[in-house]
């Protein structure tokens, strides 16, 4: 029995986000049908194919549920979809980006007669704004959220990855909207309907950077391939057999980078000090690096690298995924069925251990009932309390142990949704986001209460400060974890076990506990030691090899993709693992790899290559289903669009917009093929028309012709969207030391506007009196000691004072 076996879950529609939605709970047991046309969800054809022609997206997305077909022309198609929905637990509904032909329901009233019924719909927009009618595809939403216009050539055009992205992550915002709806009904008895805009959802990725510009102004550009803002290198880099990614991030792993290259000289260059510094200077430390990297092979320096502890990781093509024994065994590569094909898939990246997920299975033909995956609805309806309609999460309480990006999106999402998180840093380490400059005047000036970047990670949560090293602060986080249902940390796999926090303590403290490890190889893993960042786990997860030009290397699409990834799939772990021990009061061990969790934007390609045995395609900025597709120069500094005609029907409103009309009434262009012939010169009519226009007036005027299309924004742009403006999805908070300052919504809502914010992110120690009075009983004079010895504190250490507090315990 899974997790979430008791659910049973009904999808309806044709949307890549609804699909990864309602495969997470297929994963861990639930009992998903999936709704089809006679002639099957439209996503069983789209590109890679396998060598019988299925569709790999479409297998990544549906193994393990069964396919009902429902002909809308059916009269009583209907009056069956109706009887599916009124027996079920939770609605993933996709009609909006794609009916697929899905027969009428009378949606409010099926929602009267099943008040427990959860409904998650997913749109590329929303239902209101100026984009809300616009037609779109996964990378005109990418390029509109940020994610296209930094990545390659610095004179253009812009690179993008291959599509499937947008689809993961509204998949994985839907997934924890549902979820936690799941855990408020056993509260209050009651469904929950939830809108998704997968544009808001993709915003994931890209708001650090997004807010970063908030303080820091209109100064990032895309710099060339494979180089990012704010530090360098971070990148991709040939070596004698391989491709190896790097990231230096701290001065310490620069000049470790420099040693291990034979690189004294820029190891001790004053002016290369910190990353921002050597982006100054790019040309001439690759003239330098470049050569020493060829001198070996990308395995070899990994080996170098991790003895120096340097952030460093071969860059593996997806044969190296598919043949990666140690995944197979932790379940991050799967096997999979798809007719009498067989091959292997991206598996669960929610990796509990005391009720883990299905490993592999079986995708459903069309109209294919799968007998014995599941069954009715078993969990009882709670009787409605005085909190009824409340936020899902209330009741629920969290320690937070984690800190920069990953960890903290995922505990985000939780306050957000109403639990009570209680966040834990220390004056002599607090959370790295705020800072790790421990100079006098930084400190002083209490610069670490300044940084955006940690206030947009860290809303609705409460802060506490303990110094866990020292017995007395350990024993009150003890205390806390205790009387809590959740505890996440993203600090290396031995950090938390060695100060007397690890999962064999802590259960035993609290049975019912949930506790998540977010590191970055998982805690059983071999390269469980290897330090990484957000772009290391970018680098090695397969997903570069698959990006960029046929002839070219392989491509990183974000500074620190990994991160909001990993926090994300984090936060739907833990609603898994919640659900299960609200039935059962038993708690689990969550063991997270964050770079497994990068495998899903790779996994069409794992699913074609571990079947045909043939290395996957690369078509730039084109694309394998349509022509034409692409990033177009527009009128202005660097501007640019994103053009796709999805659908056979756009081609003639293109045609006649670039003033070929014997284009749009051709015959042989009626189709992709046709088109697929004259490809570079559809692309040139195009380049023509767009270099006359700004972005957004070519925009605006594709749109007007129902052509799916996006203009390349820069994060910082997004700060005035017009379509997030409307929505309100940017809210403003006002916080001691920074004062008002933006923060980004949920992507989900419940009614027409997003939920409130309900309190500003902490600043250091800002509950120490709330949490241990109020919680845990200390008296004043208790506290005061604390804070005299300290224990806990309000004012982050300087460096000398750090030295000094470790020479005492020293000695």
């Amino acid at each position: 029995m899974g997790a979430l076996s008791h659910l049973r879950i009904v999808e309806i529609g044709s949307s890549p986000a609804a699909s990864y939605c309602a495969r997470l709970f297929a994963d861990f047991g639930a009992d998903v049908q999936k709704v089809e046309p006679p002639a099957g969800d439209p996503l069983r054809r789209a590109a890679p194919l396998t060598p019988k022609g299925q569709g790999a997206w479409f297998a990544f997305l549906n193994f393990n549920k069964s396919s009902v077909v429902l002909d809308a022309r059916d009269p009583g198609a209907s009056a069956r979809l109706s009887e599916m929905i009124a027996g079920c637990d939770i609605l993933v509904d996709g009609r909006d980006i794609d009916a697929a032909d899905c027969p009428a329901i009378d949606l409010a009233a099926l929602k009267r007669c099943n008040p427990g019924l959860i409904h998650v719909e997913t749109s590329w927009f929303g239902h209101e704004g100026p984009y809300a009618n616009f037609a779109a595809t996964d990378s005109t939403i990418r390029a509109l959220t940020g994610l296209v216009k930094l990545i390659g050539p610095e004179e253009g055009p812009p690179m993008h990855a291959p599509d499937f992205q947008t689809g993961i992550f509204g998949g994985l915002w839907g997934f924890i909207a549902a979820a936690s709806s799941v855990i408020g009904r056993m509260r209050d008895g009651l469904g929950r309907s939830h809108h998704l805009s997968v544009f808001e959802a993709s915003i994931a990725v890209t708001e650090y950077i997004m807010f970063e510009s908030f303080t820091r102004g209109d100064i990032i550009r895309r710099i060339g391939v494979n180089r990012f803002w704010p530090t360098f290198p971070v990148g991709i880099y040939e070596t004698r057999q391989g491709w190896l990614g790097v990231t230096t991030v701290t001065p310490a792993q620069w000049r470790a980078f420099c040693e291990m290259l034979g690189l004294p000289e820029l190891r001790d260059n004053p002016t290369l000090f910190l990353g921002v510094d050597r982006l100054q200077h790019v040309e001439m430390i690759e003239s330098r690096i470049l050569p020493k990297l060829k001198q070996r092979t990308a395995q070899e320096w990994f080996a170098e690298g991790l003895r120096r502890k340097i952030p460093i990781v071969p860059v593996p093509e997806i044969a190296d995924l598919v043949g990666d024994e140690e995944k197979r065994a932790r379940g991050a590569i799967v096997p999979i069925e798809i007719g009498d094909e067989r091959g292997f898939t991206a598996g669960s990246m929610q990796r509990l251990i005391g009720t883990p997920p299905r490993r592999g299975g079986r995708v459903p033909g069309i109209g294919e009932a799968q007998a014995g995956i599941g069954s009715v609805s078993t969990l009882p309806a709670a009787a409605p309390v005085a909190a009824a309609g409340g936020l899902p999460l209330a009741g629920i309480r969290v320690i937070d142990f984690s800190m920069g990006w990953a960890g903290p999106v995922c505990t985000r999402t939780l306050a957000d949704l109403g639990a009570d998180v209680i966040k834990i840093e220390a004056i002599q380490y607090p959370d790295w986001w705020r800072g790790v400059d421990r100079r006098p005047a930084y400190v002083l000036e209490k610069q670490y209460e300044k940084t955006v970047r940690y206030c947009i990670m860290n809303r609705n949560k409460r802060g506490i400060t303990l110094d866990l090293t020292q017995d007395r602060g350990l024993n009150l986080a003890q205390r806390l974890v205790a009387d809590a249902d959740l505890v996440v940390d993203n600090y290396s796999v031995d950090v938390l076990p060695k100060l007397g926090l690890g999962y064999n303590v802590v259960s035993k403290l609290n049975p019912k506990l949930v506790m998540m490890s977010m590191s970055a190889f998982g805690s059983g893993s071999m390269l469980r030691d290897c330090r990484a960042y957000g772009s290391t786990l970018e680098q090695g997860s397969g997903l570069p090899s698959v990006v960029g030009d046929p002839d070219g290397p392989p491509v990183m699409s974000h500074t620190a993709f990994g991160d909001a990834v990993g926090g994300l799939n984090g936060c739907a772990a833990v609603l898994t693992a919640l659900i299960n021990a609200q039935l059962t009061g038993k708690g689990q061990f969550i063991d997270l790899s964050q770079i497994e969790c990068m495998m899903p934007f790779a996994a069409p390609w794992i699913v074609a290559h571990s079947i045909d045995g043939r290395k996957p395609e690369r078509y730039g900025n084109r694309h394998p289903d349509f022509v034409p597709h692409g990033c177009f120069r527009c009128a202005g500094e660097d501007g640019w669009i994103l053009v796709a005609v999805s659908d056979d029907a756009m081609w003639p409103g293109l045609a006649r917009l670039l003033g070929r009309d014997d284009w749009a009434s051709a015959a042989a262009l009626k189709t992709v093929a046709g088109r697929r012939g004259i490809e570079s010169g559809i692309e040139a009519a195009i380049t023509a028309w767009t270099s006359k226009r700004t972005p957004d007036e070519a925009m605006n005027a594709l749109q007007a012709e129902g052509i799916a299309s996006g203009v390349a924004r820069l994060p910082i742009e997004l700060l005035k969207d017009p379509q997030l403006q409307a929505r309100g999805f940017i809210q403003e908070v006002d916080r001691a030391f920074i004062g008002r300052h933006p923060q980004p919504s949920l992507p989900f809502r419940e009614g027409d506007k997003p939920l409130p914010i309900r309190s500003a992110p902490p600043t250091l120690g800002e509950h120490n009196r709330e949490i241990l009075v109020g919680l845990l009983g200390l008296t004043d004079a208790e506290i005061e000691q604390l804070a005299r010895d300290g224990v806990i504190g309000t004012e982050m250490l300087m460096e000398e004072e750090l030295v000094k507090e470790k020479n005492l315990a020293a000695g």
